[in-house]
């Protein structure tokens, strides 16, 4: 480290993720660590937990610990991120999110397109009402880009919807549970739940085991992510899957370019997503 400061350089690269614990997020980390390593950086690894504060308490921090640069899922205060580490000098990534100034840099999914592809899909199988359940969407830009994307295929189909908000801080398993049997015990048409949230559909799953024997013809349910445990859930769910690992291999590589200042590699980056089709879906 003490030769690294004499240098300048520290070969330390921080990656600031919203929620460790998540899959989404674990792979992330993956990614970004399969291109540093190789390249001799080590990684120090943040949790933001969504918060705005901590997330800048957290850039103040490490600018101070002299990392080499940043890759960071941002929360909507990313122009207030980008300000303070581009005025340390320091490099910056942002993944998950498009930071809409083209001067910045970022790697995201092509979330609005994979949300309307999915759905568009799945709907025209015949499911003919959406019971929406999802976190506020200011927070993140992908969160908007997925709301977004449901929103207009909804209203282009001409089908009914509702909507239950989930807080940031966790699924109210009680007060959801309740909610979608109020909307499914005398429902006669069929529906299809859509969790667009990847950190929130393992207990969006839990909340609908009691309607496990009426899917897929009467209620569907189609989620983000966590395709290793919605492969071998019974009954297995369909998961719009985010190519993850290759996110952060394709973030740390224009981190990487960015500090070499090399300028080989596009540092606007869009990855398609795919969808892993279940049993909870016709």
């Amino acid at each position: 480290m003490a030769r690294s400061m004499n240098a300048k350089q520290t070969y330390l690269i921080d990656v600031v993720v919203g929620d460790i614990a998540n899959h989404f997020s674990n792979q992330i980390v993956k990614g970004i660590d399969s291109v540093a390593s190789e390249a001799g950086y080590r990684l120090l690894i943040s949790s933001s937990n969504f918060d705005r504060d901590n997330e800048h308490a957290l850039i103040d921090r490490l600018i101070s610990v002299g990392v080499d640069g940043f890759i960071v899922q941002p929360t909507a205060r990313f122009r207030e991120v980008a300000e303070a580490i581009g005025s340390s000098g320091k490099k910056l990534v942002f993944f998950d999110s498009k930071y809409y100034d083209y001067t910045a840099s970022w790697v995201k999914t092509d979330n609005y397109e994979a949300t309307k592809r999915a759905l568009s899909e799945v709907l025209a199988k015949g499911y003919q009402r959406v019971l929406v359940v999802a976190a506020e969407p200011q927070l993140l830009s992908s969160r908007t880009e997925r709301l977004q994307g449901t929103t207009d295929t909804i209203e282009a189909l001409g089908l009914p919807s509702e909507h239950f908000v989930i807080p940031d801080k966790g699924v109210p398993q009680e007060e959801l549970t309740a909610w979608l049997h109020e909307q499914l015990d005398e429902c006669t048409v069929p529906t299809l739940v859509f969790a667009p949230n990847c950190w929130a559909l393992p207990d969006i799953y839990v909340a609908m085991r009691d309607f496990y024997g009426r899917m897929p013809k009467e209620v569907g349910l189609l989620g983000f992510d966590n395709t290793d445990w919605a492969e071998v859930a019974s009954p297995s769910v369909s998961v719009i899957a985010q190519p993850a690992f290759k996110e952060g291999v394709e973030a740390a590589k224009i981190l990487l370019d960015l500090i070499s200042g090399t300028g080989r590699i596009d540092p606007h980056q869009v990855l398609p997503c795919t969808v892993q089709w279940g049993q909870s879906t016709l």
